[in-house]
């Protein structure tokens, strides 16, 4: 029997939390396991009561991993037409109210039983090493390709002494994606460059959009009114995801765009004070609470109006092309995938987005051809992925880079880069043993973990 490629998928949220790095990682491993070819594990965190409480909606939380689990799979069940056969497993994790995100505790390395450490997969690698301490992901896995989602350098600069942390931070990405990564995907320029890196967009879109798309396309052929109405945005309530730029862009061309009405949807620590400036507006802007971008109500818009600027490639946008709207969104590099499609219209300034604006409320959207539907579909990018990573052209019966060294943070390789690089892997190991911690014994026992990893 020929030996499958074994993949884990490592990545830094989960459901329930509606993050970009919770739901795409997920569509990833199933559509990856989709044909059987290849064994696939997703090893997502696992967190404290505590943490859930405050991250997961509506205060749900799990007692147990399995039922975390269980919770997945429905969520994932609901959106795809086939049942995909991939495993799944957590690591502990804690949420960081600094950062506000999750960080891995202990070597998660270990999730993986070493004769199945094959391929893996890490989703936001500067995310999963800047603190990581244990084995070297290069010699625990033979291939280690990571997923670059978030652009952390412009949201670092929209902080206090923004500029310096982002110099310090673009160097500790470049430093610790070197040290742990064979090959890096960005899924946008709207990135960092990074040592070994690519540019593509492996992420699709849910199947429930592209099903809604076809049915504004049949209202659309046979005549019907398929988007009765005008422009909304939808995202994370926070100032740094699109809201000021569009709040700004209103203000300033309120007179000019008279007649203009907004509907803004989301949730987030800044609800408050976008509802307060909308009021100021002289436009008609209604802010709602945050909902279901799949849900009826939003069928019937004609035009997704997004300005953001810190996305690495907008996931509502995405969507909003999937179901057949016109999509207004800045001329930026995270947009260059969606400027293939007719129904995306970018501009450069404020003239440009009141032009690009008034045309879309203007004009019919068009038609996405068959093409074009599947371009946005998992199985495009699945296959965009496969391509990239070139993983179609790796013997699963070969041990390409995988080290015999029993250190973890050495090769056995006596290159002088490679020196170099274990060199670099040892001082990172070093310096993090005097800041890492290893997960409580509360969380090993619901993880069925012995908890005796030494620092």
């Amino acid at each position: 029997m020929e030996k499958k490629q074994h993949i884990a998928i490592f990545t830094t949220a989960s459901l329930p939390w509606m993050t970009g790095t919770s739901v795409n990682p997920l569509f990833r491993a199933a559509y990856l396991a989709k044909d059987g070819e290849r064994e696939v594990t997703l090893v997502i965190p696992w967190l404290s009561r505590k943490d859930q409480e405050h991250l997961y909606p509506n205060k749900l939380t799990f007692g147990t991993p399995s039922e975390q689990q269980k919770y997945v799979r429905q969520w994932l069940e609901e959106r795809i037409p086939f049942m995909s056969s991939f495993n799944i497993l957590f690591y502990p994790g804690q949420f960081s109210w600094e950062k506000r995100s999750i960080l891995a505790i202990g070597d998660i390395t270990e999730i993986i039983p070493e004769e199945e450490a094959d391929i893996a997969v890490l989703e936001e690698p500067e995310h999963l090493t800047w603190y990581h301490h244990g084995m070297r992901w290069k010699t625990k896995f033979r291939l280690v390709i990571g997923i670059v989602h978030t652009n952390y350098l412009e949201y670092v600069r929209r902080e206090r002494n923004g500029r310096l942390q982002a110099f310090l931070l673009k160097y500790m990405n470049s430093w610790v994606v070197n040290i742990y990564c064979h090959k890096v995907i960005r899924l946008s320029a709207a990135t960092q460059d990074l040592p070994r890196s690519v540019i593509c967009n492996v992420h699709g879109v849910n199947p429930k959009f592209l099903e809604i798309g076809m049915k504004m396309r049949d209202k659309q052929q046979h005549g019907s009114e398929a988007f009765s109405k005008g422009a909304y945005y939808i995202g994370k309530m926070v100032w740094s995801k699109g809201y000021k730029e569009l709040l700004k862009l209103l203000r300033v061309h309120q007179k000019v765009l008279t007649g203009l009405e907004v509907d803004l949807y989301g949730s987030g620590e800044d609800s408050s004070q976008v509802e307060e400036a909308a009021k100021k507006l002289e436009l008609t802007v209604r802010v709602h609470p945050g909902r279901d971008h799949a849900d009826p109500l939003f069928h019937d818009y004609k035009v997704f109006l997004n300005p953001s600027t810190t996305d690495v490639v907008c996931t509502t946008t995405a969507e909003a092309l999937a179901m057949g709207k016109i999509v207004v969104c800045a001329n930026h590099p995270s947009n260059d995938f969606f400027k293939q499609f007719p129904n995306c219209r970018t501009y450069d300034d404020g003239e440009g987005f009141v032009k690009a604006t008034r045309d879309a409320l203007a004009q019919e959207p068009a038609q996405l051809t068959d093409a074009q539907r599947h371009e946005l579909s998992w199985d495009a990018a699945t296959q965009r992925f496969l391509t990239i990573a070139e993983l179609d052209n790796v013997d699963p019966t070969k041990k390409l880079t995988k080290s015999g060294s029993k250190k973890p943070f050495l090769s056995s390789s006596l290159s002088m880069p490679r020196n170099f690089e274990d060199a670099s892997a040892l001082l990172h190991y070093v310096g993090t043993g005097f800041v890492s911690s290893n997960p409580d014994k509360e969380l090993c026992k619901e993880l069925g973990l012995d908890g005796s990893s030494k620092k």
